[in-house]
C-alpha cells in the first residue's frame, strides 16, 4: 500500500486501514490501555470480595471468572503484547533508520488478529454457559469438564496467539534486512536487541501454546481423551506443553521492559551504557535460558527427583543473565549526572520491583521451600512482581520516555510524579501482603479465607485500591496532555538514539534520506546533547 494512499486517508479510516508502523502501534496502545483499566476494575472487585467474607458479595463460580478474566486479560491481551506491539511497533524502525517494518500489510493483519481474539474472549463471557472459571492457564483436567464457555475463551487466546506469530517475523526479518547502512548488530540500540530475542520467543514457543489450546478444545468436543485421565489421557502433558510456552513467555514480556529501560537509563544518567555487548548478549541468553526452565513450575506434580533437580538449577542459572543487567544499570549510574525525571522515576522503581520478583523467584527455585509455597499466595505476589512491577512498570517508564516523541505532546511532569506515590506504596502494600499471606499458608485462588489471614487481606486491599487511584492519575494526566499539553521538542531528554534525531512527532516515512551509521549509539559529549 503506497505512502500516497495512506496520506489521503481521512477519519477513523485512516488509522484502522493504516498500515505506518507507527499508526499501528498507537492501536495497540489505545486497545491494550483500555483492556488494562478493564482488568484493573475486576481486580478491584476481587478484593472487594476479600473484604467481605461474612456476607461475600459473590458468588464462588463468579469469583472463578473474575481471577479468569481478569488473567487472561492482563497477560495475553496487556503483558503479552505490551512493549513490542506498542513501543516495538512504533520505534523499531525508527531506531535501525528504516522506513517501515518490513511487512506492513502483515502488521495491520497482526493488530486485527489481536482485535478479533479479544472480541472473541469477551463474546465467551455473555454466550453460553457464562465465562471460563478454570484460570488463565486452563488447566486440564478441569478445562476438560467444566460447564462454561471455555472452548470460546480457549479459541480467543488461539487466536492472540497468531498475532504474536505475525508481530515476531515481522521484527526478526525487519532487523535483518531493513537496517540502515552502517548499522552493524552491535550498532543496534539495546531495545532493538531485546525486541529481537522477544521475536524468536514468539516465532519458536507460540505454536506450542496454539497447538495445546486446540487440543484442549478438540477433547471437549469430540473426547478424544489426550489430557483427559478418565480416558487414558495425562493432565501432566497439558502442564507440560503449556508451560513449554508459557515460561519463554514470561520473557516475551520481561525483555523488551528491559530494553526501554535501557534506553532511559544512559539517557537521563548522561553516560554511555556500561558492557553494552553484555547487555545485548544477555537479552539472546534469557530469551535461550527461559526456554528450558518451564518444569520449575511443576516440582509438586510428581516428576522424577533428577528433573526436578535438573529444573532447580536452570532456575538459578536463568537469573544471571538478568543480573548482569541490574549490574550494568548500576554501574551506568555509577559517577553519572543523573537528573530524576518521570521516566528515570519509573525505571528505577523498574529495577527495584523486578529485583524483589526475581529473588522470590530464586526462592521457589528451591525444592524444599518451593513445596512449601506452591499455590500460596507467595506465587500471586511473586509473578505481581515480576509482572506488574516489572513489565507493567517498564511499559509505563517507556511510554513516560517516548510519549512527547509519538504525540508530539508534553504532559505534566509533577503529576507523574504525584501519581508515582500511590503507585507505588499501593503496589507493595497489595503484593508483598501477597508474599506475606502465602508464606502463612494461605492458597491462592480461594474466593474467601479464614480469620487467620484477615489482616493480610485487608492491608493488600487498601494497597489495592490506593494503587487503583496512582493509575488513574497516571493515565488522566497522559490523555490531558493529549488534548491540552503544549508542543514537545524535537529531544526533551537529550537521547542519542535515532528516533531523537527526526522532527516530533515523526512524519509518516520516517526519514527523507536514510542515515548512515557511523558509531554505536548512547555516545554522550559533556553536556549530555
Amino acid at each position: 500500500m503506497s505512502y500516497l494512499t495512506e496520506g489521503r486517508r481521512k477519519g477513523i479510516r485512516s488509522w484502522i486501514l493504516s498500515t505506518d508502523h507507527k499508526r499501528i502501534g498507537v492501536l495497540y496502545l489505545v486497545s491494550m490501555v483500555s483492556l488494562f483499566f478493564i482488568a484493573v476494575l475486576i481486580g478491584v472487585l476481587m478484593r472487594i470480595e476479600q473484604l467481605t467474607i461474612e456476607t461475600p458479595m459473590f458468588e464462588p463460580q463468579t469469583y472463578n471468572a473474575f481471577f479468569t478474566v481478569h488473567g487472561v486479560i492482563m497477560i495475553f491481551m496487556f503483558v503479552l503484547p505490551g512493549l513490542p506491539a506498542v513501543f516495538g511497533n512504533f520505534f523499531l524502525p525508527i531506531m535501525i533508520g528504516a522506513k517501515d517494518v518490513s511487512f506492513p500489510r502483515l502488521n495491520l493483519l497482526s493488530w486485527y488478529f489481536f482485535i478479533a481474539g479479544t472480541g472473541l474472549v469477551v463474546a465467551s463471557l455473555f454466550t453460553g454457559a457464562g465465562p471460563p472459571d478454570t484460570g488463565w492457564t486452563f488447566y486440564a483436567p478441569f478445562s476438560l469438564t467444566s460447564g462454561t464457555n471455555v472452548s470460546l475463551g480457549v479459541f480467543g487466546a488461539f487466536v492472540l496467539g497468531f498475532s504474536s506469530i505475525l508481530t515476531g517475523l515481522n521484527f526478526i526479518t525487519t532487523i535483518h534486512r531493513l537496517r540502515a547502512p552502517g548499522m552493524k548488530w552491535h550498532r543496534m540500540p539495546l531495545f532493538a536487541w531485546s525486541l529481537y530475542g522477544t521475536a524468536w520467543i514468539q516465532v519458536l514457543a507460540t505454536p506450542i501454546i496454539g497447538i495445546t489450546l486446540l487440543l484442549v478444545i478438540a477433547e471437549r468436543l469430540f473426547g478424544i481423551g489426550v489430557f483427559d485421565p478418565a480416558k487414558g489421557g495425562d493432565p501432566l502433558l497439558y502442564q507440560h506443553l503449556f508451560w513449554i510456552y508459557s515460561h519463554p513467555a514470561v520473557y516475551i514480556m520481561i525483555l523488551p521492559a528491559m530494553g526501554a529501560i535501557t534506553e532511559i537509563i544512559p539517557t537521563f544518567a548522561r553516560k554511555t551504557i556500561f558492557g553494552y555487548k553484555a547487555i545485548a548478549y544477555s537479552s539472546l541468553a534469557i530469551a535461550f535460558l527461559g526456554s528450558l526452565v518451564w518444569g520449575h513450575h511443576m516440582f509438586t506434580s510428581g516428576m522424577s527427583e533428577k528433573a526436578n533437580l535438573v529444573f532447580s538449577l536452570l532456575t538459578f542459572i536463568v537469573a544471571v543473565p538478568s543480573a548482569i543487567k541490574v549490574f550494568n544499570w548500576t554501574a551506568t549510574l555509577y559517577k553519572g549526572s543523573i537528573e530524576v525525571r518521570p521516566p528515570m522515576l519509573y525505571a528505577l522503581t523498574f529495577v527495584f520491583l523486578f529485583a524483589i520478583g526475581g529473588l522470590t523467584g530464586l526462592m521457589q527455585g528451591a525444592l524444599a521451600v518451593n513445596v512449601q509455597l506452591h499455590d500460596t499466595y507467595f506465587i500471586v505476589g511473586h509473578f505481581h512482581y515480576v509482572m506488574f512491577g516489572g513489565t507493567g512498570m517498564g511499559f509505563f517508564a517507556a511510554l513516560l520516555y517516548w510519549f512527547p516523541k509519538m504525540f508530539g505532546k508534553t504532559y505534566n511532569e509533577k503529576i507523574a510524579v504525584f501519581a508515582w506515590v500511590p503507585i507505588f506504596i499501593g503496589f507493595n502494600m497489595l503484593y508483598f501482603a501477597m508474599l506475606v499471606l502465602g508464606y502463612m499458608g494461605m492458597p491462592r485462588r480461594y474466593f474467601t479465607h479464614l480469620p487467620q489471614y484477615r489482616t493480610g487481606h485487608i492491608i493488600a486491599s487498601i494497597g489495592g485500591f490506593i494503587l487503583a487511584v496512582g493509575l488513574v492519575m497516571f493515565f488522566a494526566n497522559l490523555v490531558v496532555a493529549l488534548k491540552r499539553g503544549r508542543k514537545a521538542e524535537q529531544n526533551p531528554w537529550g537521547g542519542v538514539t535515532l528516533e531523537w534525531k527526526i522532527p516530533t512527532p515523526p512524519p509518516l516515512e520516517n526519514f527523507s534520506i536514510i542515515p548512515r551509521i557511523d558509531d554505536r549509539p548512547y555516545r554522550f559529549n559533556p553536556e549530555g546533547s
